[in-house]
């Protein structure tokens, strides 16, 4: 399947959306990618480092 078939699911000749909130202006597809960013690092955060247990164990 190529990337063609993908393009028809949205319609990219229109207008975007924007968010408003006072003086912020923002658009929804950049307000999607920034709530993502900051929930992949906090689930970098508080998810265990891989090698952890292995050091406690030798120890």
């Amino acid at each position: 399947m190529s990337l063609t078939h993908f393009a028809a699911l949205l319609p990219l000749d229109t207008l975007g959306h924007y968010l408003h909130w006072h003086f912020i202006q923002i658009s929804v597809a950049n307000f999607v990618v920034i709530v993502l960013m900051v929930f992949t690092f906090i689930a970098a955060i508080f998810a265990p480092f891989p090698g952890r247990r292995r050091r406690k164990e030798n120890q």
